[in-house]
């Protein structure tokens, strides 16, 4: 397939430079904004951005068993735990994630999130939104828009010196999730 995919290097600056300017010196307050990312490329973008920004930490949920699809795809992969090392009450949360599509990802990151509290108000902040949703989720923070064949899927790699790119892969699923 010979398509121009999105510099995912450079969509990681834009998104950074976008939730600096957002957020300020906020993001240093001690009860200020955090990080969370979706297992797996969220979870890469909220580590990188922790360390760029400076921040203490950040978080990483798995959606694995809020999927929709669960019941079919089972655990797939073991992934990293749900770890956040923060109040999810009152706070406001920056939800990272690698590609918007359909939107249920989303749904099911926010369910997670539910589970450790109700937070202040969660921004979605994403590298591609591809369109396609399924639900009603936008993000507030986004590096670039793309239009995809629908039978493709965008997918996020870095690289041993924590460099992102995106390659494509043929979808193995009907529900683009």
């Amino acid at each position: 397939m010979n398509m121009q995919l999105p510099n995912a290097e450079s969509l990681y600056h834009v998104l950074r430079d976008q939730i600096r300017a957002a957020y300020g010196d906020v993001l240093h307050q001690p009860d200020g904004v955090v990080l969370v990312g979706i297992w797996s490329g969220g979870a890469w973008l909220a580590e990188r951005l922790a360390s760029d920004l400076k921040l203490a930490g950040f978080g990483v949920v798995n959606v694995v068993l809020h999927r929709d699809d669960y019941a079919e795809k089972g655990l797939h992969g073991p992934g990293q735990p749900t770890s956040l090392p923060f109040q999810v009450e009152g706070r406001r949360i920056v939800l990272l994630d690698d590609v918007l599509y359909t939107g249920r990802t989303i749904r099911a990151a926010l369910n997670e999130l539910y589970d450790f509290g109700r937070p202040a108000a969660v921004d979605l902040a994403v590298l591609v939104d591809r369109g396609g949703r399924e639900l009603p989720i936008a993000a507030r923070f986004v590096g670039a828009t793309a239009d995809m064949p629908a039978a493709r899927t965008l997918v996020l790699q870095r690289n041993d010196h924590g460099a992102f790119e995106f390659h494509t892969e043929a979808r193995t699923d009907d529900l683009g999730l």
